[in-house]
């Protein structure tokens, strides 16, 4: 399990990650919500422990940029606070769980595995916005109607929305999608073009973009970047 602590409090921080590392987990931290805000977005983990009160941006403020921007990573909000109104406004936020300070470690740790497992569950669909990915039944729609695409296409779209929001380098995905193969130039992008008119040109919104001289993204855009 990788998790990713960001809590400002460096003492619980260490401890959490000394009793996860008898548990064989990996630990990466964050002291600040801005920080740890960019990590989560930048790194796959398999779930997040986010406090409430943190510098620079509190926990609920972080939890729903990440939810803003289609990370679906579960969260475990630790807060000192046992209230309703803090709840409520952590499940608002897009938290998955809460436990209170002090919290013995192996309740925290109970907390994660459960989190994990109910994500494990999920993770056969990849959403996007409207565009859901079915990867056991090998299926796709967007808006709720089915799209098809080539063997190729389908490679490329499962590659890209597992990586979204984050840019991927047209050297990664096609390192991924043909592995050793030598590629023609412009190769990728004639599989591009093709994805595109399955998944955006019927529609309102477009999802795939690619991103000059950095590469190639399927997220609902945010004018960050020139397309």
């Amino acid at each position: 399990m990788k998790i990713l602590i960001i809590e400002d409090d460096y003492q619980l921080a260490e401890a959490m990650s000394d009793y996860f590392d008898m548990k064989q987990a990996e630990c990466d931290f964050a002291y600040n919500g801005k920080s740890g805000l960019n990590l989560a977005l930048q790194q796959k983990t398999d779930v997040i422990i986010l406090d409430v009160n943190m510098p620079k941006m509190n926990g609920y403020e972080v939890c729903s940029a990440l939810r803003e921007a289609n990370v679906v990573t579960p969260v475990l909000m630790m807060t000192a606070y046992d209230t309703t109104e803090d709840q409520l406004a952590g499940f608002r936020s897009g938290v998955d769980d809460f436990v209170v300070k002090p919290s013995p470690m192996p309740v925290i740790w109970a907390r994660l595995e459960a989190l994990l497992g109910r994500n494990k569950s999920r993770c056969n669909v990849i959403k996007v916005d409207d565009l859901e990915i079915n990867l056991e039944k090998h299926q796709v729609h967007r808006a709720g109607e089915p799209l098809v695409l080539t063997p190729v296409c389908w490679k490329l779209l499962v590659f890209l929305a597992r990586n979204s929001p984050k840019v991927v380098s047209r050297a990664e995905i096609e390192a991924h999608i043909w592995e050793d193969e030598d590629v023609a130039v412009g190769h990728l992008n004639v599989h591009l073009s093709k994805l595109r008119k399955v998944i955006d040109k019927p529609f309102s919104t477009q999802l795939l973009h690619t991103r000059i001289n950095i590469g190639v993204q399927i997220c609902v855009d945010n004018g960050t970047y020139d397309v």
